[in-house]
């Protein structure tokens, strides 16, 4: 789907901190990012911005807006040098159109991000900090991980607040759950980069099931 979709947009060539996608905007195109790191945030009520989810190379964004003409619900960030291409959304419905095949893997995509959002949702109200971080770095791992010779590696570049925001914690709780996933040998940090050394016994501490996607 992504190597069509790229005939279909206009390519676009950006440095880090350029703005993708504005929130509260209304605009309809679709996103479909070749290089680089993204971040999705959202302005909250009290003026806070909250960090909502990471987007790298081979990602969509934007396709809710694409897809119902509403304004737009978060600001897409590059957090680094980045390419994508720029598709107008009545391209964007045409192709769907047909390929039933790609509408149904794009359904797919909205439903994890969906199901990805909610179980955040519900970790935040019931399960404690080193648990919910447990969980986001085992689906960072899926997500954005990379085979290293020492583990899996999470170089997204991000930053403990950054990491306090998406698990909904403080970043002192996050630098005391960061130190005891150190000490257990199951993390390893650097500047903002992670290597997980034991991803099943990571799984096993956020409570996920080993088959679970």
């Amino acid at each position: 789907m992504r190597t069509i979709l790229l005939g279909l947009g206009v390519r676009r060539q950006v440095p880090a901190g350029q703005i993708v996608i504005h929130q509260g905007i209304r605009e309809s195109h679709l996103v479909l990012l070749e290089e680089g790191l993204t971040k999705v945030t959202a302005t909250l009520p009290d003026g806070r911005s909250a960090l909502l989810s990471l987007r790298v190379g081979g990602d969509l964004v934007g396709e809710m807006s694409a897809l119902n003409d509403q304004p737009r619900s978060a600001t897409v960030t590059t957090c680094g040098p980045a390419m994508y291409s720029v598709i107008q959304p009545d391209r964007f419905k045409r192709f769907l159109k047909e390929n039933p095949d790609a509408a149904l893997e794009l359904a797919a995509m909205v439903s994890d991000r969906l199901r990805w959002s909610n179980r955040r949702r519900i970790d935040f109200t019931s399960y404690p900090v080193k648990l919910r971080v447990a969980r986001v770095v085992a689906e960072l791992c899926r997500t954005h991980g990379q085979q290293g010779l020492d583990g899996i590696v999470i170089d997204v570049r991000l930053t403990q607040p950054d990491l306090a925001t998406i698990c909904g914690a403080s970043e002192t709780s996050i630098q005391k759950v960061l130190r005891e996933l150190r000490a257990e040998g199951l993390v390893d940090t650097d500047y903002r980069r992670m290597t997980v050394r034991d991803l099943t016994r990571l799984r096993r501490l956020g409570d996920l099931e080993s088959n679970e996607d």
